[in-house]
């Protein structure tokens, strides 16, 4: 049927030629129908007439066919199978020619199928070859993007190679050309132009780089370099005009310096192109620079400090105004008078001011000014100017030094010592002159702290300059300062109270001046401790103790001597007090004293109208201790006589003796305390005469209810106290 088929598909594909299609098949099958032959069929392997059969093989078939659903229900039924195998037959070929008349009826869309598919194929050829191009097209274009891409990173490198190429030729290209605008600044222009500040910092970015390339042995830096000389040359010398020009004219009189000073900072690349490009003419202008300001600085100073002597006090110290020597002391027919008063050397006053930040650091003396309104200062005061302006000029000129000639370091240290060693050298020999002869010591312990003080000003300020000078300075003033104090020291020691004069139990004048020294030193020494100084106050406080209780063994009496050492130690501690601190060593010892000294003395103003009463209390209560009280039984009379005696007595006797105190004591507050003292101190007695009296042993006298009562005495006693 297949092969039937196909000769069908062959025969529609000439029906163009041959006529209908459908005509020929019909015709085909009638000229089959008509002969009634079936054509002879080529079975195979199932062809049971071959002679190749192989029996064991059928055998296998037929009982395979046996198990045939179909051919058991045949069997079943008894149906003839030669029979029913035409029947099947029959049925086939009627099956074929009914297939194959469907064949035939589908013939056109079969034919017209296959050519669909013959132009799909020949399309789908062309479009096969279509795609065929398109790939062998993109694998060439691919390996062109590749070299395309190599290509791109081989010019990417050789841009790059070119652009810094081209940046370092570009560079040296300008640093070799000379441009005619620098040419004609560096000529023509003022070296106070702007434009000729920039122009010479080009010129020497060239300098520098020919310089580089004649290392280098580049070819192209002979062509600049005669250029760059001469443009070199002429800057040098307009610059070397200029800075001398500046420099002269600070030798004009009455000239302020520190204006062309900041002219020169204006300008102070100018020095640093001559250090790096002419080191002969910065060397000429450092040294004139140096030589003009040192005698600048050396003749103002050395004018100014004569000038300022002249408004000095007139009177000073000398080596009689010691601690010690008495007021009265006669001098020889020669000698120089004696100051008004020897307690304003021992006396700070309004002297201390000088070390507020606002006296420290205020504007200087004007010597011309104060002579003409005739005013005098101390020696510290003077001191303090002097050295002011010192470090106000010194730091400055240090500042000037360290940024115009680029030094730091010991190389400013000696051109600042260059310029201002001979100044600073007067200074020292002006002064150790001064301190040779001085014997005020507050002026030089106040000069002692001035140069502390403005030690750690220059400290603040970061200025080293002046250091060695400061600590030259206390070299001198320290050790002339422990000598005056030894020599008051000396003084007190060898005083003879026997020749101060009539004796007073009022405060003394030696140790006044003592109190008012102290605490001057001791309100200084705060701010800036020293330990030596500290040891020799201890020293002369104590020799003035001694002195005290020397002058104390002069009076004939107890009483006497009490009163002078609590007057003396009572001005000693308000002095102090005023300026030293409460917890000081010198205030602590002397509280004590006066401490010790008022309850001896409260005692001994008790002792003549009670003594009789405060000698028994004591007695009885040493026995009461001992349980030996009853040795006092017998004492009847005794007891009797001390009771009526202070109840006649005792008012009178408080107001003799508050009276007598206040008479005997300058400090009317020092007085009243000790009043005070002394009327608790009896009432403690009395109410120690009540316990004794309250023991068995006495409890039988009739006498005792004469005693007052202790509260009633205390009430009337405070009627007693003075108020002030």
């Amino acid at each position: 049927m297949a092969e039937l088929a196909v000769a069908v598909v062959e025969a529609g594909s000439d029906v163009n030629t041959a006529g209908n299609p459908t005509e020929v098949a019909m015709a085909y099958l009638q000229d089959e129908t008509t002969d009634g032959e079936i054509p002879n069929l080529n079975l195979g392997e199932l062809d049971l007439t071959t002679d190749e059969f192989i029996l064991d093989e059928v055998d296998i078939h037929i009982q395979a066919n046996l198990e045939d659903d179909l051919v058991k229900e045949a069997l079943k039924t008894g149906v003839d199978l030669r029979q029913y195998s035409k029947q099947v037959e029959t049925e086939l070929q009627r099956i074929e020619q009914a297939s194959i008349k469907d064949y035939i009826k589908e013939s056109q869309n079969i034919a017209l199928l296959h050519n669909q598919i013959t132009a799909c194929d020949s399309i789908l050829e062309r479009m096969e070859g279509m795609l065929s191009g398109f790939q062998s097209d993109l694998s060439s274009i691919s390996s062109e993007i590749q070299t395309l891409q190599q290509q791109s990173v081989s010019m990417n490198v050789r841009l790059k190679n070119r652009q810094a190429v081209r940046s370092h030729l570009s560079q040296l290209v300008d640093e070799l050309v000379v441009p005619g605008t620098m040419i004609s600044t560096i000529l023509d222009s003022p070296v106070t132009e702007q434009e000729f500040l920039e122009q010479l910092h080009e010129l020497n970015n060239k300098i520098n780089f020919a310089k580089e390339l004649s290392f280098r042995e580049t070819l192209a830096c002979s062509d600049i370099q005669d250029i760059v000389d001469r443009l070199k040359l002429k800057a040098v010398s307009k610059i070397r005009e200029f800075i001398l020009q500046k420099i002269y004219s600070f030798r004009k009189p009455m000239t302020n310096y520190q204006i062309p000073q900041n002219t020169l900072l204006k300008y102070r690349f100018f020095y640093q192109f001559l250090l790096a490009n002419e080191r002969t003419v910065a060397k000429e202008i450092r040294d004139e620079y140096v030589d003009t300001m040192s005698k600048i600085y050396y003749s103002y100073f050395k004018s100014y400090s004569g000038r300022l002597l002249k408004v000095q006090y007139e009177e000073v110290a000398d080596k009689d105004d010691l601690m010690g020597v008495e007021d009265t002391a006669k001098k020889g027919f020669f000698s120089k008078p004696s100051l008004k008063s020897r307690n304003t050397i021992f006396t700070v006053g309004q002297r201390g001011a000088i070390l507020s930040p606002a006296e420290l650091e205020g504007p200087i003396l004007v010597p011309h000014t104060a002579q003409r309104g005739d005013s005098r200062y101390p020696y510290e005061t003077l001191f303090r100017s002097q050295h002011y302006a010192l470090l106000d000029n010194g730091c400055r000129e240090f500042l000037f030094l360290s940024d115009f000639f680029m030094v730091t370091g010991n190389s400013a240290f000696d051109l600042f010592n260059s310029i201002m060693g001979k100044t600073l050298s007067m200074f020292l020999k002006s002064m150790s002159t001064y301190v040779s002869d001085c014997y005020d010591s507050i002026a030089v312990f106040l000069c002692i702290h001035i140069i502390l003080r403005f030690r750690a000003i220059t400290a603040k300020r970061n200025i080293p300059a002046l250091d060695k000078y400061w600590e030259a300075v206390l070299e001198l003033l320290w050790p002339r300062f422990e000598l005056i104090l030894e020599l008051n020291i000396i003084s007190i020691r060898n005083t003879d109270p026997q020749k101060l004069g009539v004796l007073d139990t009022r405060p003394h004048y030696i140790t006044r001046r003592y109190a008012e020294f102290s605490s001057a030193i001791v309100s200084i020494n705060q701010t800036f401790p020293n330990e030596r100084t500290n040891t020799l106050l201890g020293q002369l406080q104590i020799e003035v103790e001694n002195f005290v209780l020397k002058m104390a063994a002069e009076f004939p009496s107890r009483r006497d001597q009490l009163i002078f050492l609590i007057n003396n130690y009572d001005m000693l501690l308000s002095v102090l007090m005023e300026r030293a601190a409460d917890d000081s060593k010198e205030v602590e010892g002397f509280q004590q004293l006066l401490l010790a000294r008022t309850q001896e003395f409260i005692e001994e103003i008790l002792s003549p109208p009670f003594g009789g009463m405060i000698a028994f209390v004591k007695e009885a209560e040493a026995l009461l201790e001992k349980g030996q009280l009853d040795r006092l039984k017998n004492e009847e009379a005794r007891i009797t006589q001390l009771i009526r005696g202070f109840s006649s007595t005792w008012k009178q006797s408080v107001e003799s003796m508050s009276q007598d105190v206040m008479r005997s004591f300058t400090n009317f507050k020092n007085g009243t305390s000790i009043i005070q003292g002394a009327l608790t101190q009896l009432i403690q007695y009395y109410h120690g005469f009540h316990k004794v009296l309250n023991q068995p042993s006495f409890r039988s006298l009739a006498v005792r209810s004469e005693l007052i009562n202790l509260h009633h005495l205390m009430v009337e006693v405070k009627k007693h106290k003075p108020n002030f």
